[in-house]
């Protein structure tokens, strides 16, 4: 066989938010990867179309909410020593200044910032993190790059996740272990149908157009980036955002 220093023969890893979209991407392009793929979500019906669509042998899924304590505490609990842990799991709550409600921004911040923090941080304080492995946060160039109508909170709480990165990647480095983010563009992903909720045919066809590779995004091109951070082909790369956006901060 020949070398492939992106292959993940041999690691296993955790994908958060696994059921959909971007998760669902990630999860099975890993298991093409060779790698033993643990997927967790809060739908057990998408979780596990998902499971059905993993090559390969040795994975396995977990029903949980990380947004509650219990949630959390049960996927580290039933995780094994893990090579990599991909902080997926999120929500594209829009909502203009106007109209922010307390309630809404706790949720947002909840599930986008606060629970992917401490699921990193449990699973270092419970050792399930070997040493060496790679911590891949999925952050969006919103909230780092640009924002647009309606994305103010979500902005905060990926900008948020940038952030705890960069000293995430410090504070880990004596273990070896590698932390990044990947930040995506507009991914065919549900928040196609949450847009077009709040905004006009005309004005979501405007906004695909400001993209120089004359296409949005789709999971697949988010996972390649995220194989390239677990895989040991980075094994010199922590505390990096990589925009994977076709072109689209360049307008």
């Amino acid at each position: 066989m020949k070398y492939n220093p992106f292959s993940l023969e041999g690691k296993t890893i955790l994908v958060t938010g696994a059921s959909s979209g971007i998760g669902k991407g990630i999860a099975v392009e890993c298991s093409k990867m060779g790698a033993s793929v643990i997927i967790t979500g809060r739908n057990v019906n998408r979780l596990n179309e998902t499971y059905l669509n993993l090559e390969g042998n040795n994975h396995s899924q977990i029903v949980a909410d990380l947004s509650t304590v219990e949630g959390l505490e049960e996927v580290v609990e039933q995780c094994p020593q893990l090579d990599g842990c991909v902080n997926n799991a999120g929500i594209p709550k829009l909502m203009v200044v106007k109209f922010i409600q307390r309630a809404s921004l706790n949720e947002i911040i909840e599930i986008n910032t606060i629970a992917p923090i401490m699921l990193t941080s449990t699973l270092v304080k419970k050792k399930k993190l070997n040493n060496g492995s790679s911590v891949v946060f999925i952050s969006s160039i919103s909230g780092v790059n640009i924002s647009t109508l309606g994305e103010s909170a979500y902005s905060a709480s990926k900008g948020a996740i940038n952030g705890f990165v960069k000293g995430a990647a410090i504070d880990l480095a004596s273990k070896k272990i590698r932390v990044n983010s990947v930040n995506p563009g507009l991914i065919q992903t549900n928040i196609l149908e949450l847009a077009g909720e709040m905004f006009s045919e005309e004005q979501i066809q405007n906004k695909l157009k400001q993209y120089p590779l004359k296409r949005i995004g789709q999971p697949e091109d988010v996972a390649y980036g995220v194989i390239y951070l677990l895989s040991e082909a980075s094994s010199w790369v922590t505390g990096t955002n990589i925009v994977i956006d076709g072109g689209f901060i360049l307008q």
